[in-house]
């Protein structure tokens, strides 16, 4: 038997019009930029579906320009996005996709380059009520809803990895509520999702980087 809070009501604290549209469009945006290295310089967003049709009237653009500088879906400065990326030298874009009709009809797919010339792709769906889900992470197909703690690792697919990142959390008594592993192919990259109902500590991507197969970890905090 399954229970419906009064938050799944009312909807998630926000500003704008939308749930769907502006606190969905800020909660994927405001994923995606924990998952970055460096300093945000460059972000092109790419919309589907609903997302692209009305993107301007319910403020998508500004929702999702806001979350990926770090604002929450209640921040007032999501308003001035536009007028703060500018000041910040970020350089930004919004690319409408009509053609690709086979998506989810809120997706947004979002490039992230950094100081560094580093990029990072990832595509979030938002699903109502101001839930979102990340379904992929450069071009692999993962399942992360960011409602826990947790730790992204991309890695190389060898024998050993696995364990070495379990032992790792064990050492420092992280309770795993969720662990997944999604592949690139047999022996290529991976990319390991462990959600925890539980804050994580903050040097754990340290020490999960020891192990020479680990290419990057990203702890996200809520």
């Amino acid at each position: 038997m399954s229970f419906i809070s009064v938050f799944d009501v009312l909807g998630p604290n926000m500003v704008g019009p939308s749930s769907s549209h502006t606190a969905g469009a800020c909660a994927i945006a405001y994923l995606a930029q924990k998952m970055k290295t460096g300093i945000l310089r460059q972000v092109t967003f790419t919309l589907y579906g609903s997302f692209a049709k009305t993107y301007r009237g319910h403020g998508t653009d500004r929702a999702l320009l806001g979350g990926i500088m770090g604002f929450a879906t209640d921040d007032i400065r999501i308003r001035d996005s536009f007028e703060i990326a500018k000041e910040q030298g970020i350089d930004y874009h919004f690319i409408i996709n009509e053609a690709e009709t086979d998506l989810h009809p809120n997706t947004v797919d979002i490039q992230m380059t950094d100081e560094n010339g580093n990029v990072m792709n990832v595509r979030g769906e938002s699903l109502g009520g101001g839930k979102v889900r990340i379904i992929r992470i450069n071009q692999v197909q993962v399942d992360f809803t960011g409602e826990y703690n947790a730790v992204i690792i991309i890695q190389q697919d060898k024998p050993g990895v696995a364990a070495h990142i379990t032992k790792c959390l064990g050492d420092r008594n992280v309770n795993i509520a969720y662990m997944r592993i999604f592949r690139e192919s047999k022996g290529e990259k991976a990319y390991t999702i462990v959600e925890s109902d539980q804050t994580l500590p903050d040097d754990l991507p340290k020490q999960i980087k020891t192990n020479s197969n680990i290419l990057a970890v990203m702890l996200i905090q809520k």
